[in-house]
């Protein structure tokens, strides 16, 4: 069954294929239960920024690990000049925008044909992880084609949607969603469903984290009020917690193509050998868990062959850094076996968006329990041995994270102290969340920014440039968003 997901996953339409070809997969001869499992594998396979059916090092969503600091390329091979200078081009995006979209076409499908069986608990998982992609994708490039999307008989150059209105209608996809989650669901559902194995309340549950996700990228647009989603959120059974991640896993293996995602390009191949060959720790986060004696960092990172010590590289240093058989490798909480689960969104990614919730006054709640809570659930998460035990020790190791008044009084001084131990539970898991968080609050520490002599900032890109693909076959409608620049268009819900 596995083997049939990936062939389904390259055989994929974009939203503007207009040709119909009898004798590949379509919506005419595809059912929507055999498009939606092989669509879920796919999120897994993007979390990671990897391809269906492709195995082993760099993904196209690799900028953002090196970017926000957790990774950096080792010396034995040239680092990408148009990465490291942050002088992006129009193709730099172009293959993470075609592989996003073939995801949500596959989704698109899964939901439509599933809503003409009448199967509405199908529909509104497909519609879950369709929300979570389109916002991540807004979050990259700000402007979208999304209403007219997927529909290429009667759009066949799709427009482009503004960016808070798509956030604005994915919370009402996703109010649609949670409401298509009360019903009962198929007999087979549980069998096609390999993230949730048919638990439509841990689905409810990711669609209000999402929804949560969503209202608080939006916390620093001027009058931004929540209220009346928070409520319909808690209303619905509120956010994931402690042990509800959401994961993927249709039968991972240690063979060729088969392996867990994240494992596949970061961990060994099916002999034993280094898959990621090149990358190693940035010594920018290294430097950070090392001063807080913080013990994930073994768990992140596995010590340079031969010694005990944690080995990394300063990201766009084009001379000095060590070679990969000297550094650090990505350790065990990350790429633990071929069969690991795949995580689409971890439990305590879920428990610090409540923590930053409750430090703006948004829920009620204790700060301080739930800061600890989520760093504990991260300790956990990861494998760290004694995981409770050594999460409390970590915690009143550090002042900043045991007195939350240091945090100050002010929405975002709490907020951006919640998120930089969130960025710490984020090292290599979704870079994609750290980056947008950076350009959210700006929390980070000095140090993270690229050491090479030709970047052409000294701040990190608030975006993406649309990739150059849609210049060629959407031009009138890319044209008509305006000119983009990385460094001075923003996102809407950047300050």
């Amino acid at each position: 069954m596995f083997l049939i997901f990936i062939a389904l996953a390259s055989c994929n339409k974009t939203y503007l294929d207009v040709n119909n070809d009898p004798n590949r997969p379509t919506d005419e001869n595809v059912t929507p239960e055999l498009i939606f499992t092989q669509a879920e594998v796919t999120s897994g396979i993007r979390q990671v920024g990897g391809q269906a059916g492709s195995e082993g090092g760099t993904t196209d969503i690799q900028f953002a690990q090196n970017w926000i600091g957790y990774m950096a390329q080792t010396g034995d091979f040239a680092p990408n000049q148009t990465e490291i200078s942050y002088n992006i081009d129009f193709a730099f995006g172009d293959n993470s925008w075609q592989r996003d979209y073939s995801l949500l076409f596959d989704l698109y499908l899964a939901k439509t044909k599933a809503i003409e069986k009448g199967d509405t608990v199908l529909a509104g998982a497909a519609m879950i992880l369709s929300a979570k992609k389109f916002q991540e994708l807004v979050d990259t490039y700000g402007d979208i084609p999304y209403s007219q999307a997927f529909q290429s008989n009667q759009y066949s150059h799709p427009a482009y949607d503004a960016a808070e209105d798509i956030y604005n209608s994915l919370l009402l996809s996703l109010d649609t969603a949670i409401s298509y989650m009360g019903f009962s669901a198929k007999s087979n559902f549980a069998t096609v469903d390999v993230i949730n194995h048919g638990d439509q309340e841990k689905w409810i549950k990711f669609a209000n984290t999402l929804k949560l996700r969503l209202l608080i990228r939006q916390s620093e647009v001027p009058e931004f009020n929540p209220s009346s989603e928070i409520s319909k959120i808690e209303s619905a059974g509120g956010v994931l917690e402690a042990g509800e991640s959401i994961t993927v896993n249709p039968g991972y293996s240690n063979s060729q193509y088969k392996q867990s995602p994240f494992y596949g390009n970061y961990g060994y191949t099916t002999t034993g050998n280094k898959v990621a060959v090149g990358y190693t720790a940035n010594n920018y986060i290294l430097n950070i868990l090392t001063a807080t004696g913080d013990p994930r960092i073994g768990r992140y990172f596995t010590p340079a062959a031969g010694t005990s010590s944690f080995v990394g590289a300063d990201y766009g240093l084009l001379v000095g850094n060590p070679v990969t058989a000297q550094s650090s490798y990505f350790g065990p909480g990350l790429a633990g076996s071929a069969e690991q689960d795949q995580w689409i969104y971890p439990s305590f990614e879920s428990m610090f968006l409540k923590a930053e919730a409750i430090a703006r006054g948004w829920i009620e709640g204790d700060l301080q329990t739930a800061l600890n809570d989520a760093i504990t659930e991260s300790f956990v998460w990861l494998g760290v041995p004694d995981a409770v035990n050594a999460a409390a020790t970590y915690i009143s190791n550090n002042p900043e994270i045991t007195d939350v008044s240091n945090a100050g009084t002010t929405a975002d001084s709490r907020d951006a102290f919640v998120v930089f131990q969130k960025y710490l539970a984020l090292v290599g898991i979704d870079p994609l969340e750290a980056w947008a968080d950076e350009r959210r609050l700006h929390f980070l520490p000095p140090g993270y920014i690229s050491v090479n002599p030709n970047r052409i900032s000294n701040t990190l890109p608030l975006r993406l440039l649309y990739p150059q693909s849609e210049y060629t076959t959407n031009a009138e409608n890319v044209q008509a968003v305006g000119n983009i620049n990385q460094f001075t268009t923003k996102i809407f819900w950047e300050p």
